[in-house]
Formats: structure tokens, sequence, C-alpha cells
């Protein structure tokens, strides 16, 4: 369980390589996190995730998942669940895609699509289920500015993130009243490996800096987290804007 901070005893990161994943681990390890699960596809980046998390003190345990594998999902984490209660799932795997090849080879495009939304609706709705069971605990979703309006550089990557928030609204409010809560985290542009060599949009952050505020999100309870809080102005102000005048922005 939680304790007054909010802080969870047990954390299933499922993207057990995403850098925003492993930064927020280590945060809430720091903290009072003794269990985590890292589920991702075997390699050697996973074991070594779970042997940096394992030096800062947790009890750490890897299980192979694929986001492409959803008729996988239920009976994988079923067995996650079986272990013992998880406080807190922390939804983190998606990939960014290639825009222009994506373009041209809808392959390329409905991967990302799969990845990112169809295999989070799979892995979401078994874990929430799995959360209800328990009748607490929390799943935190990375979403993304991205999905907030479609932009030519990146409107499938966009679309995808897009339809993950829709989702994850929605199962916040189903979930209402039963103990869980589901947070949507979304952050502007990441320094990470993911966007390594792409030009620096402004309010740009860190792995790090987005799981500060996801511990925050946590003590809070908020449902909705932007980072940084900046995002939330910017946004609201593109989406309002015509979509002629959008067009011309260099976004």
């Amino acid at each position: 369980m939680k304790d007054a901070f909010g802080t969870p005893q047990s954390l299933l990161v499922l993207g057990g390589t995403s850098e925003i994943g492993l930064a927020t681990a280590r945060r809430l390890v720091a903290r009072r996190t003794r269990t985590v699960w890292l589920a991702g596809r075997p390699s050697a980046g996973l074991e070594a995730a779970a042997e940096e998390l394992r030096d800062l003190g947790a009890d750490v345990r890897t299980v192979a998942f694929d986001a492409l594998d959803p008729a996988g999902h239920e009976p994988l984490l079923g067995k996650v669940f079986a272990e013992g209660d998880i406080d807190m799932v922390l939804l983190a795997f998606g990939i960014l895609g290639d825009q222009v090849r994506d373009e041209n080879e809808p392959l390329s495009a409905i991967a990302v699509a799969q990845t990112n939304y169809t295999g989070a609706v799979s892995a979401g709705l078994v874990c929430a289920s799995a959360l209800r069971r328990q009748g607490h605990g929390s799943l935190v979703v990375l979403s993304s500015v991205a999905g907030q309006r479609a932009r030519r550089a990146n409107f499938i990557y966009g679309s995808s993130k897009a339809g993950l928030d829709a989702f994850a609204q929605g199962l916040g409010d189903a979930l209402h009243g039963t103990g869980v809560q589901v947070m949507v985290v979304r952050p502007g542009f990441v320094r990470s490996r993911m966007t390594a060599g792409m030009v620096e949009a402004p309010l740009a952050t860190t792995p790090e800096a987005v799981a500060e505020a996801i511990e925050q999100g946590l003590r809070r309870r908020s449902e909705t987290v932007w980072v940084p809080g900046a995002m939330r102005l910017v946004m609201s102000a593109l989406r309002h804007m015509p979509r002629p005048l959008f067009r011309k922005l260099p976004v």
C-alpha cells in the first residue's frame, strides 16, 4: 500500500527500459518503493536496469513483455499480480516512429499505432482489472503533448498518443470510486534516446523532471500532469488556434 505521501511500496513498469520509467523507479526506490517489476523485451538493457535498481536496495524482477502481443498480456500480467499486490503500474512503453518513412510505408505506421495505442489499451485494461480486484493502486499512463493536436511533423505518432490519452481519461472515469487512480502524464519534448538527433523543441524537459512530476502527481492524487507545467497553457493556445494559421507554424 502507499504511504501517507503517495509513495508505492511496489511498482510495475511496463516498458522496463524506458528512460522515464527508470528515472521514476529510481526516484521512488529512493523514497520507499521496495519491490519493482520491469516488464519488457528480454535484453541486456533490461537486465542492466534491474541490476541498477537492485544496487539501490530494491527487490527487482524482470518479466518478458511485448506490447505487440496483446493475446499474451492477460496471462503474463496475471502472473505478476498473483505474486502480490502492485501499488503502482507505470505504462511507459511507446515508439516515436519515423514520420517520413511511416507515411510511405503503412506497415511501419501501423506498428506505431499498435505499440502506442492497441498494446497500451490491452495492457491498461488488464492492469486496471487487477488493480480493481485489489481495491487500490495507481495506473500512471505516459501520454504526450503531441496527442493534444495533430501536427504535420508527427501526426502518426501524435494520433496514437491522442487515442491513448482519450482511453486513459475514460478508464479513469470508469474506475472512479473503486480505490484505483488513473493519472495521465503529458510531457513535452523529452531529451532521451528516442529524441536524440532531433531539433529540440521549446520547453524541453528530461526524464528526471518527468519522474519528479509523476511523484508530485501521486502525492496530490492528480488526474493529469503536464511536464513542464507551462505546456498546459501552450497547448491550450495551440488547440484553439485556427487551422489555417496553425498550418503555418514551424511545428
